[in-house]
């Protein structure tokens, strides 16, 4: 497309998921996207919206194709002030147990995407009334400026609600050393390793086993359930009701063409480990885990599983591993570079707006605070297990 075509943008009733889903394939199969805007995360969410939900369909057009298409989600929400107020919402909701999903990654799918995500967002940001806000979750510097320069456009101002790093191994880095990934490790989480690994051979053989049907990673996934659930009791991912008609249909449909890949880690007979990984253009994106803790510190189901995940990556010939946003525990011990992740909220200014991003200040803090006390509580029900487990 040429800089000087001009770009209609609409945002149109969701009609049909099944008409929408040739049009979106056939400009995915276009375009460089992330696996969040793939048809098989979007057109699985579409199907396991909650009631209420009001998704219409952004759709950019050049000369009459389509070049760009984004779900929008509008939802009335709270306000201190006399205007009633509606968030607009990027390939979310708005309903805060549904979007516990947490997309990432998130973008408009585009075509030749730099003028077609401006005008996107052109179209969006103009729509917003008084009190209304666009918010944009997941998204990477790119989008964000992007974003920041459209609400400039109509006067509107940029409020950063969490941001946050999304580590992940590089394997190029990984080959330039000698592909030798656990070399390239700090010592002690060499050691530390190696150690974890020695103990459970005490049991048998330590192995990744992929699983190759649905049947086999349904199965898989009901187990990282119990694992998650026994670590994080109601604040687990599972609490949310969504959580799990969503992923065993988007297990169902991914396993057999390999955009979703489950495995168990295995010592002996035992499985000490459970990884819900999505495979998109020969990056391992590490979305969900489940592990099997025990009083013993110096076994770390966690690190020895994403350890032999990130082998086998590198051994299939794939890009990098991506542990996705959130940079605690192993993450930082195992990665060798991040991306930057973002969640924003457009708006107008004004003496709500900023007394609202005081009690989500406040809010923030006294849940980071609860965090604290539930994880010491944790450590005195649960013998140390370093901060690679």
């Amino acid at each position: 497309m040429h800089h000087e075509a001009v770009i209609d943008v609409s945002v149109e009733a969701l009609d049909s998921i099944t008409t929408l889903e040739t049009t979106w394939k056939e400009l995915e199969a276009r375009v460089s996207h992330s696996f969040f805007l793939s048809w098989l995360w979007i057109g699985t969410w579409l199907r396991h919206l909650p009631d209420g939900a009001q998704p219409q369909v952004l759709v950019a057009r050049s000369s009459s194709k389509v070049v760009g298409l984004a779900i929008i989600c509008r939802r009335r929400a709270w306000s201190l002030g006399p205007h009633a107020r509606a968030r607009w919402l990027l390939n979310e909701t708005g309903y805060a147990r549904f979007d516990r999903l947490f997309i990432e990654y998130n973008n408009i799918l585009a075509e030749h995407s730099d003028a077609i995500i401006s005008a996107g967002l052109d179209a969006l940001t103009s729509r917003l009334r008084l009190s209304d806000q666009l918010v944009l979750s997941g998204i990477d510097p790119d989008l964000e400026l992007a974003a920041s320069r459209a609400a400039g456009r109509v006067g509107l101002v940029t409020e950063v609600k969490q941001a946050g790093p999304a580590p992940w191994v590089d394997f190029a880095k990984v080959r330039q050393q000698g592909g030798d990934y656990r070399a390239t490790l700090g010592r002690s989480t060499r050691q530390a390793v190696s150690r974890a690994m020695r103990l459970y051979a005490e049991r048998g053989p330590v192995e990744l086993r992929i699983m190759e049907t649905t049947k086999e990673a349904l199965a898989a996934f009901d187990l990282l359930s119990d694992f998650h659930q026994s670590r994080w009791r109601r604040r687990g991912a599972f609490a949310n009701p969504g959580f799990r008609p969503f992923h065993e249909e988007l297990i169902a449909r991914g396993v057999p063409t390999g955009a979703v890949r489950i495995s168990r880690t295995l010592a002996g007979d035992q499985t000490i480990g459970v990884l819900y990984n999505f495979v998109h253009d020969g990056r391992v994106l590490n979305y969900q885990s489940g592990f099997l803790y025990e009083s013993d510190g110096r076994l770390k189901p966690g690190l020895v599983s994403h350890v032999l995940a990130i082998q086998d990556s590198i051994a299939r010939g794939e890009h990098g591993y991506d542990f996705l946003a959130g940079g605690g525990g192993h993450k930082s011990h195992l990665a060798n570079r991040e991306h930057a992740m973002k969640w924003i909220a457009i708006g107008r200014d004004s003496p709500e707006r900023r007394i609202e991003a005081k009690l989500r200040g406040a809010k923030r803090m006294l849940r980071t605070i609860a965090t604290h006390l539930a994880k010491k509580k944790l450590r005195l029900r649960i013998p140390y297990l370093g901060a690679s487990s």
